[in-house]
């Protein structure tokens, strides 16, 4: 078994790499169509460990996610453009919020409905799945690590939200074909689309990004000292048991640090790649992350897919009637929805295929599921736990 934290990290970055590597290269970029990249950065850590191959108690771990997590948070936030968000509209971000409470509506009567099978110690990992479907695998880590959600829970979630959000997306692409009928049904006000394209011309044009050895280090390094700074405020925050805790206002106060830096000249740091290095330090994160979890810890799974199914449901009702209420299309409820479950990989894919062009409707909906996906995240845990005290 090694046991040395410095090997372990190579181990770790080597798969990490790999990984990212297939997933971007053309010839094997399809392999991951159904099992996306941050599932294999998850899995096959918890292969290596669970086969004795490195040590899954190695202190390395906790330094990683301590010190690595917030750093990736803030870098992921620092690059978000408020004011293109704004030009979305009213409609749209009535129905990107109205997917979000239907997922955190949902996954509270899924709790309900499913402590009984799957156990009580659960409330925390169907919290973490409400942060990813309001938000995005980063948000999902966050959650976990500030409500302390253990390995066994959260593993079985990972699976969930590899697949249900797959089929969704699916489903939700498959009648795309229908959506004149759809919008006949819902009394739709199709002028909203075109006020948005109008809106949104020359949002989301792609931008250059400048990746060296300089910046990488500058930007990550900067991202650090971030880190020990707002772990420095933590400290001396008021804590109280199964509420609030050191980790939680760890996570919170990177986050809110990022949010704040992108209203500034630092938003410039997005130019010099400080989003994909944000994602870069996740994943690695996530590495030590699967490195600690067993594969015995799979057994749950299929009942919590059940779970899960019953949280797509009450997220696609309560979409439907805002949908109603709103007179929104339908390219609406599928972005707002995919936003919402998928993230900022698939959104955009969703929203061009209702209406080409308009891509940057379903990035921008994600994007804003990435910045209030940790709290709402962390509000959907207090409500769990609130849950388990009164049965």
């Amino acid at each position: 078994m090694i046991q040395h934290p410095i090997l372990i990290f190579l181990i770790l970055l080597t798969i990490e790499t790999v990984v990212l590597t297939a997933a971007a290269h053309s010839r094997t970029k399809r392999y991951f169509g159904f099992l996306p990249a941050v599932f294999w950065i998850y899995f096959l850590p918890m292969c290596v460990s669970s086969l004795g191959l490195i040590d899954v108690k190695s202190p390395l771990y906790g330094v990683v996610t301590t010190y690595g997590l917030p750093a990736s948070l803030f870098l992921l936030l620092l690059g978000v453009d408020l004011k293109a968000i704004t030009q979305l509209g009213r409609t749209a971000l009535l129905m990107f919020l109205a997917g979000s409470f239907g997922i955190v509506l949902g996954t509270a009567l899924s709790f309900a409905l499913f402590k009984g099978v799957v156990g009580a110690e659960f409330w925390s990992g169907f919290a973490a799945l409400s942060a990813s479907w309001t938000g995005g695998s980063a948000n999902m880590i966050a959650v976990k690590e500030a409500l302390g959600t253990p390995d066994d829970v959260f593993l079985p979630m990972v699976v969930v939200d590899t697949i249900v959000p797959y089929v969704w997306m699916g489903l939700l692409v498959s009648v795309s074909t229908g959506q004149a009928a759809f919008d006949h049904w819902l009394r739709a006000d199709r002028g909203v689309i075109e006020d948005i394209r109008k809106r949104m011309a020359g949002v989301g044009a792609a931008q250059k990004v400048t990746l060296t050895a300089k910046n990488i280090f500058a930007l990550a390094a900067f991202a650090f000292a971030v880190s020990v700074g707002v772990q420095q405020v933590a400290r001396v925050l008021p804590t109280a048991a199964g509420i609030m805790s050191f980790s939680a206002w760890t996570i919170i106060l990177a986050s809110m640090t990022g949010l704040a830096g992108s209203l500034t000249p630092l938003r410039r740091c997005e130019d010099l790649g400080s989003t994909k290095i944000g994602y870069v330090l996740l994943f690695f994160v996530l590495t030590t992350i699967g490195a600690k979890a067993s594969i015995a810890h799979l057994g749950a799974s299929a009942v919590l897919i059940a779970a899960g199914v019953v949280i797509i449901l009450v997220h696609a009702a309560v979409l439907l009637l805002a949908a109603r209420l709103l007179r929104a299309p339908a390219m609406l409820v599928a972005a707002a929805s995919q936003a919402n479950v998928g993230g900022v990989a698939s959104a955009p894919v969703v929203a061009e295929i209702y209406q080409p062009g308009l891509g940057s409707i379903g990035l921008l909906l994600a994007v804003l599921g990435n910045i209030i996906g940790t709290y709402l995240g962390i509000i959907v845990g207090q409500v769990c736990r609130w849950v388990t005290l009164l049965s």
